[in-house]
């Protein structure tokens, strides 16, 4: 579904965010990407819907290598690929239900994205992607009212309304408290279960990636120094990542809820 071959990218200024990652994701995954900050995990989802250039490398999406596309091409790969931003990314003073119909402008023409006009099928996916994230009763309300789990719900919905085969999650949990971190973890597995979407997810913590992460990507300084199974990382497999021993800053110590 996803390959990364060799992928580099540096910086202006010689920082070299990714150095020769090579990755097979599989249709459906649902994978977790851990490191420190500056380790390239944004770097890496970024490249993958080339809103960051890779400056060497191939990376193929269903079969066909996209770093070399033009545009019109780009923007039609990017309709299969929906983003969810760890500042949530909404139009505050705008409603639930438009920044979640924001997802289906990939779909139609500029013109009708300008003037706001969405056919009925958008509508039905925007109102289903919203009851299913549990905030249908908030469709009419300003995003700027909501608590921050429900504007990540936003998020979420938006990029379901997009009808992806691949869902990138950028650290959709740091500016959340424990408790709600868990509401949207689950939120994205459940998800990635029921319509088998490939998805991606940077994390920091260590709790979250081995509670929800299948498979764990470990990168350091640009490179991959751990790719296996959720299920056989310990707190070895973190101090390699880290390079260094495990700090009480990297878990989560809030009790997870119920």
């Amino acid at each position: 579904m996803i390959e990364f071959k060799k992928v580099s990218k540096e910086f202006p200024g010689g920082v070299q965010a990714l150095r020769d990652v090579s990755l097979k994701i599989a249709d459906g995954e649902f994978v977790v990407i851990v490191g420190l900050s500056g380790a390239g995990k944004s770097t890496l989802l970024r490249c993958l819907n080339r809103l960051v250039e890779p400056t060497s490398g191939e990376i193929w999406v269903d079969g066909e290598e996209i770093t070399r596309l033009p545009p019109a091409e780009l923007r039609r790969v990017r309709t299969k690929i929906g983003m969810i931003f760890q500042t949530f990314n909404l139009v505050r003073r705008s409603t639930v239900l438009k920044n979640v119909l924001a997802g289906r402008l990939g779909h139609s023409p500029t013109w009708r994205g300008l003037l706001g006009l969405f056919t009925p099928r958008d509508l039905e996916l925007a109102f289903r992607s919203l009851e299913r994230l549990e905030i249908l009763d908030k469709a009419f309300v300003r995003a700027d009212q909501l608590s921050g789990g429900q504007q990540q719900r936003v998020g979420i919905a938006r990029a379901l309304t997009q009808e992806p085969k691949v869902i990138l999650a950028d650290e959709p949990v740091a500016s959340l408290d424990p408790p709600t971190s868990h509401m949207v973890m689950r939120d994205l597995r459940r998800i990635n279960q029921e319509d088998g979407i490939t998805t991606l997810v940077n994390l920091h913590f260590i709790d979250l990636a081995r509670e929800y992460g299948r498979r764990i990507v470990g990168l350091r300084q640009g490179r991959v120094v751990y790719d296996g199974p959720a299920d056989q990382v310990d707190e070895k497999t973190f101090e390699q990542i880290y390079g260094r021993p495990i700090r009480a800053e990297d878990l989560r110590e809030a009790a997870r809820p119920a």
